[in-house]
């Protein structure tokens, strides 16, 4: 066991006893804080209990391999294959949850997809990584919310906007940020041929309203009628809100709610948002000199991935993966991509997107 280990274990049994004291929940902030370090601990803790125990595992099998003969030994051999591979994935896992963690990791995030080029069959394809994602996130329990959508007379979306929140979200989907780009038959073509079309996606770390000092008299806020599809009204009062940060220039459109108080909360909720994503970049680039990382610098015009239908593939071109899968990915059983990332990320010291 290396030095790191022991000393994230003895932590773990630190914190473990402090969140049993009463007195730690009178201090909010202290608690929250004192519960994601025990979240992250407790992960590290436990995959460390699945390594001891498969190492014990593999040892009895081998000696089963070696000690029968016949069917018994096919099986045991069999069985010990599967029971390296989950090592060698658990150990991989060990590797990242030892890695220091970006102190955005821990924070939730507001996702925006729009369609580029490709016309309808781009904007079918924001509804597929829509799709995607949020089943993601239901398989990882978190909560996500549609905070804003452009819809288009055949499904798709033209833009739509989403939070998630739950454990390390940030984390998890930060590189997802970029030029997404789609090789399929579109619905619309009659005559089989393949086309490619682009969508972009944004993910912002979500601000507390403590992070983000927007005064009020440095907004505009216009309210307008809602539209839909085709430009027909979505309903008939003066709800859809726009919001202009005007020392920056920031502009959000919600229209979704058909109350005007909560398209505002939310329009509020991405301003600050692309805000604080602003601030966070631009200290990033500071700090690295626009050093651009292993999987890319998230700058939404770069190319990071192309799904290609007809082939089953998902390549990554940032870290060079491909994944011949790609119905099961588009299901959001997504955590072999994402943790790929996340591992070339942290293991070439790369920081954030």
């Amino acid at each position: 066991m290396n030095e790191r280990l022991e000393t994230f274990l003895k932590r773990y049994d630190e914190v473990k006893r402090l969140i049993e004291d009463p007195a730690l929940i009178k201090d909010q902030a202290r608690y929250r804080e004192t519960m994601r370090e025990y979240s992250r601990l407790s992960e590290i803790a436990e995959c460390q209990s699945e390594i001891e125990s498969l190492f014990a595992q593999i040892a009895g099998t081998r000696a089963i391999v070696q000690e029968e003969d016949g069917d018994m030994k096919e099986l045991a051999k069999e069985e010990l294959s599967g029971l390296e591979a989950r090592l060698s994935a658990a150990q991989d896992r060990q590797k990242l949850l030892l890695i220091p963690p970006d102190p955005l990791d821990g924070k939730n995030i507001i996702m925006e997809i729009r369609a580029g080029t490709g016309g309808d069959e781009a904007a079918l394809f924001v509804a597929d990584l829509f799709r995607m994602y949020s089943r993601f996130a239901e398989m990882k329990g978190w909560k996500f919310e549609v905070m804003n959508l452009n819809e288009t007379e055949l499904g798709g979306y033209k833009e739509i906007i989403f939070s998630i929140s739950g454990s390390n979200v940030y984390e998890n989907l930060r590189y997802e940020s970029g030029a997404h780009r789609v090789q399929r038959v579109p619905v619309t073509e009659s005559s089989g041929r393949i086309h490619t079309s682009a969508v972009t996606v944004a993910v912002l770390p979500e601000a507390d309203e403590t992070e983000i000092d927007i005064k009020p008299e440095d907004l505009r806020i216009d309210v307008m009628r809602a539209g839909g599809p085709g430009g027909q009204c979505v309903n008939t009062t003066d709800s859809a809100v726009r919001i202009t940060h005007l020392p920056s220039g920031v502009s959000v459109h919600c229209q979704d709610e058909k109350s005007q108080i909560k398209n505002r909360a939310k329009a509020m909720r991405i301003l600050r948002a692309r805000i604080y994503e602003m601030e966070e970049a631009k200290a990033h680039a500071e700090r690295s000199e626009a050093r651009k990382n292993q999987v890319g610098s998230g700058d939404r015009s770069e190319r990071i991935r192309t799904y290609n239908f007809p082939q089953n593939r998902l390549t990554d071109h940032r870290i060079n993966l491909t994944l011949y899968k790609l119905d099961i990915l588009m299901q959001g059983e997504a955590a072999e991509l994402f943790d790929a990332l996340k591992l070339s990320a942290r293991s070439g010291s790369a920081g954030g997107a």
